[in-house]
């Protein structure tokens, strides 16, 4: 016997020692749900601290009607918008600048030419800081128009807020691409200097709506 043989035939021995005929039965006792009720306001604060840390800015509205003025607000001087095909007319209703819809789909250098981009979300998650959006949702919309925009507003509210990730995977679909947003794009690979708007947009605002 070579070496070579010998090296397979113990690789052999061992596999077939490490493995008995009987399955070893392995207990899954995961965790599934967090510290706090979805959609409660200890939920919605916990949320807020976490995008904070994440240096995004949270405004937090009470109702809907809220919305259009903090979005207006977060927009400012923006002079163009691109929004998802199904964004809510009314969230717009405070601005005064010109609102591109992403249908049919803008090119990528449309997209580089507009000020910012306005969506919904998912689902967030309290624990990490992080909200999702679904391509598939008619006010997500595709990647592309959250990626090239140098500036995110998101409007969150408080239905789709839970406490950990167990619980917001299973609201999602992943049959659809899913993009999950945790703070402003920003990499710290090279020399651990921090860089923002690498692969996304270098400000991110949120409109949180709940109690």
């Amino acid at each position: 016997m070579n070496a070579r043989e010998e090296v397979l035939a113990r690789l052999r021995s061992a596999s077939v020692a490490g493995n008995p005929a009987t399955p070893v039965v392995v207990t899954r006792e995961y965790a599934t749900t967090g510290q706090l009720a979805p959609g409660s306001a200890e939920v919605l604060a916990r949320l807020d601290e976490t995008l904070t840390d994440y240096k995004a800015t949270v405004t937090r509205v009470a109702t809907t009607d809220d919305v259009p003025g903090a979005v207006a607000a977060f927009l400012g001087g923006a002079r163009t918008v691109v929004v998802p095909s199904g964004l809510p007319e009314a969230w717009l209703a405070a601005y005064d600048g010109e609102v591109r819809r992403d249908g049919p789909p803008l090119s990528v250098d449309e997209l580089d030419a507009v000020d910012a981009v306005v969506t919904g979300a998912a689902v967030a998650i309290a624990d990490t800081g992080t909200f999702v959006l679904a391509s598939a949702a008619s006010d997500q919309g595709r990647r592309a128009i959250t990626l090239v925009p140098d500036h995110h507003v998101c409007v969150i509210r408080a239905a789709d807020v839970v406490c950990s990730v167990p619980e917001a995977v299973t609201r999602l679909d992943p049959s659809a691409p899913l993009t999950f947003v945790s703070g402003p794009s920003a990499t710290s690979d090279i020399e651990l200097d921090r860089v923002e708007g690498v692969h996304g947009p270098r400000r991110l605002d949120v409109v949180l709506v709940g109690p």
